[in-house]
């Protein structure tokens, strides 16, 4: 059997950048949101202050190196790299991948997942301000946007399933011509001399059809989903209902703490789900708590310890072990989603213990 490989989500948002600069402030990063943060309610586990690899900046390759050791050191496999284009060539965000692939280093394998969405100012409680707009112009378009990644694609530390690099699409469904966008990526995957592509989708559910759609496997995003939510106590429920209707705007402005706070062991998967004949790499969160971003419109998981996201771990693991090994795969969400309460990397609260519950579940035999 071979061993389940781990891909922990990169998200390369740790450095200024003049679309930032301009929307939120000169100097705007995720720190800013992750340092002002501010317990909501009672318990609330609210600043997540980073330990080991301190408050860095992802144009320093010593701070992406320091990264990668340490994901070597318990067991990552590969950083999944969110990628942005937003159509007709715009791109953001992208110098810290751009240099990890030009200077060669770090030495670890890496992947990239299309981030195929519109910015907005959601998450800030204005919905309808559009920063960036995500755009489809066409087939040219797709020519030009596989182009850009092809030289990832070929380098050796990219990350292939079955000799083909991994690639995922945040949004597929989003996408008005999916056919096209797929039959083209796989077409220049064979001109360019590549074994071909292994296209992944998420935020899909697990019975999405991968094979009509032209899809290889998928892993679907689960960490809002209520059905996974549900609480043993009905009473809890019913309260759970009851303020998420249309009094949630009352909920939120009496009592100051956003509506969706829901307990992490509630949502700890079984990952049993029907995924009919679909290849379903499971996303394993350790936490999620994006109040740094929204504030009261946030989603907050609370009480995540180390022992709770061992049993997901467990669960992720177990389920993928009826794959060939080529596809013994857990995606794990996230390294670095700090802002978000999603993270691997060292906090002051926990220091290595979510990196050593990888290190000890992955290394268990059967």
């Amino acid at each position: 059997m071979g061993k389940v490989k781990a891909i922990a989500f990169y998200l390369p948002q740790f450095h200024p950048i003049k679309e930032n600069d301009e929307w939120w402030g000169k100097g705007f990063t995720e720190w800013t949101n992750v340092a002002k943060a501010k317990p909501m309610f009672p318990g609330h586990y609210q600043p997540h202050i980073p330990a080991d690899l301190g408050f860095y900046d992802l144009r320093l390759s010593e701070a992406r190196i320091a990264q990668a050791d340490l994901a070597k050191k318990y067991g990552i496999s590969a950083f999944c790299y969110w990628h942005y284009w937003f159509g007709n060539g715009r791109r953001i965000l992208e110098r810290p991948f751009q240099e990890v692939l030009e200077s060669g280093t770090p030495d670890f394998p890496f992947c990239l997942a299309w981030a195929n969405e519109t910015w907005s100012g959601i998450w800030h409680g204005n919905p309808k301000t559009i920063l960036v707009e995500q755009v489809y112009p066409g087939e040219q378009d797709y020519i030009d946007h596989f182009n850009s990644i092809f030289p990832a694609f070929k380098d050796k530390r990219y990350f292939k399933v079955d000799g083909k690099p991994l690639f995922m699409v945040y949004k597929p469904m989003e996408i008005p011509d999916l056919p096209l966008f797929v039959s083209t990526f796989r077409r220049l995957a064979t001109e360019n001399g590549l074994e071909g592509i292994h296209l992944v989708a998420t935020n899909v559910d697990p019975d999405w059809d991968t094979e009509k759609y032209g899809f290889d496997a998928l892993t679907p995003a689960v960490h809002t989903k209520d059905s996974y939510l549900r609480s043993a106590n009905k009473f809890v429920d019913i309260y759970r209902r009851a303020k998420t209707s249309r009094l949630n705007k009352y909920y939120k402005k009496i009592f100051k703490r956003p509506v969706r706070i829901y307990n992490y062991k509630d949502a700890i998967q079984e990952f049993d789900e029907n995924s009919g004949n679909n290849i379903y790499y499971p996303t394993v969160i350790p936490n999620w708590d994006n109040s740094p971003r929204s504030g009261l419109n946030g989603f907050i998981l609370h009480d995540s310890t180390p022992e709770l996201f061992k049993k997901a771990m467990v669960n992720a693991v177990k389920m993928v072990k009826k794959y060939d090994p080529e596809n013994q795969i857990v995606f794990i969400k996230s390294w670095n989603e700090w802002a978000e309460g999603n993270h691997l990397e060292p906090d002051l609260k926990f220091g290595h213990k979510y990196l050593e519950v990888v290190k000890d579940v992955l290394q268990t035999k059967d």
